[in-house]
């Protein structure tokens, strides 16, 4: 797998949206997204996305420029139609201004409907936490083709339905979670089929419903499971059918599939100002001394010993800042075919 630098990566993927006729501001947010997702290790929303976000530009299913429309809102509220934009644009510009909100109002949130998949999801509460609040966000696929069974099933009926929360803190890296509440996100499968590897056991079940580590499992009818695999997962199956409510029928978009077979993303998203609650350094201060508490346990056989939630991304990031990332041969010969395509391979470095 050749191993590429941050800034190069980024510069490809912004050349190839530009190829795609993506605006310019449009093509450095999606760009800038998707390697941050590559530095801190979620290499299913990274660079591998490109190809697919292109694809969908196509099929008219994503549309570059987009207008951003508020429809309804309050002082605290807004709801927002992107009109089928890219998710990073589209969701960067809705938490920036519940973030302008809360400022203002000590608590804000938002819903989105009609736009592109919105990629990481802790993408949007980090931008709250920059800002001194709380920041939470939501994610399903509206009516869109569906990924995951639930608990007891074997047939799609829920999509990976994503939760983040970031909160402001002292320590050298974000603390933050973002997780999906299956198993594992529908990207780490097609990287696991891209890079040709095994899955674990009780990722995905088969049509015939069968447990299986053959990532092609998932193809032609099998789904992914919820959170908690075949035994804990009626706790990820809950998480998910909440995050379609707040995501789907809060937003309008409702649930099950549309025949068009569109993605169509529905988010949540709240920003909550700590001072609002107490001064903020002194919740920044404590947020560190509570996470310095957690790392001081001693560790248990196996562990190398206990991380703060986000530790792990900022390792990741601070690694691979330094040393590149690794790309899987197929997504790099398919982002070289695309630059070649679009006369640009020897410009992006391809050639």
């Amino acid at each position: 797998m050749p191993n590429i630098a941050a800034e190069k990566l980024e510069n490809i993927c912004r050349g190839l949206l530009l190829g795609a006729g993506v605006p310019a501001s449009e093509a450095a947010t999606v760009a800038r997204h998707c390697v941050n997702a590559n530095l801190v290790g979620h290499d299913s929303h990274g660079a591998i996305q490109i190809p697919q976000y292109i694809d969908r530009i196509k099929a008219g299913h994503i549309v570059p420029g987009a207008p951003f429309e508020i429809v309804r809102e309050s002082s605290t509220t807004t709801v927002v139609d992107g009109h089928w934009g890219f998710g990073y644009v589209i969701n960067e510009q809705a938490m920036a201004l519940t973030i302008k909100k809360a400022e203002a109002q000590n608590i804000a949130a938002c819903t989105v409907f009609r736009q592109g998949h919105v990629g990481r999801l802790a993408s949007y509460p980090l931008m709250a936490a920059k800002a001194g609040m709380i920041g939470m966000a939501w994610a399903d696929s509206g009516r869109s083709p569906k990924a995951v069974a639930p608990f007891g099933g074997r047939q799609a009926r829920l999509g990976t339905n994503p939760w983040a929360i970031a909160v402001p803190s002292d320590l050298e890296g974000p603390m933050f979670i973002d997780m999906a509440t299956s198993a594992v996100a529908v990207g780490k499968i097609k990287l696991a089929q891209a890079r040709g590897q095994k899955i674990p056991k009780g990722w995905v079940v088969t049509k015939d419903g069968e447990m299986t580590d053959d990532p092609n499992g998932y193809n032609g009818g099998g789904a992914l499971l919820p959170l908690g695999g075949p035994g804990e997962g009626y706790k990820g199956y809950g998480l998910a059918a909440i995050g379609e409510v707040l995501c789907g029928l809060l937003t309008g978009l409702g649930f099950g599939v549309e025949p068009t077979g569109r993605h169509n993303d529905g988010t949540f998203m709240l920003a909550i100002k700590v001072e609002a609650f107490r001064p903020l350094m002194a919740f920044r201060g404590e947020v560190k001394d509570f996470a310095e508490y957690l790392k001081a346990t001693p560790p248990s056989e196996g562990s190398s010993g206990v991380l703060y939630p986000g530790e792990i991304e900022y390792r990741t990031e601070k690694q691979r800042r330094a040393e590149g990332i690794e790309i899987e041969d197929a997504t790099w010969k398919k982002l070289g075919d695309m630059a070649q395509g679009y006369g640009i391979a020897a410009e992006l470095g391809f050639a």
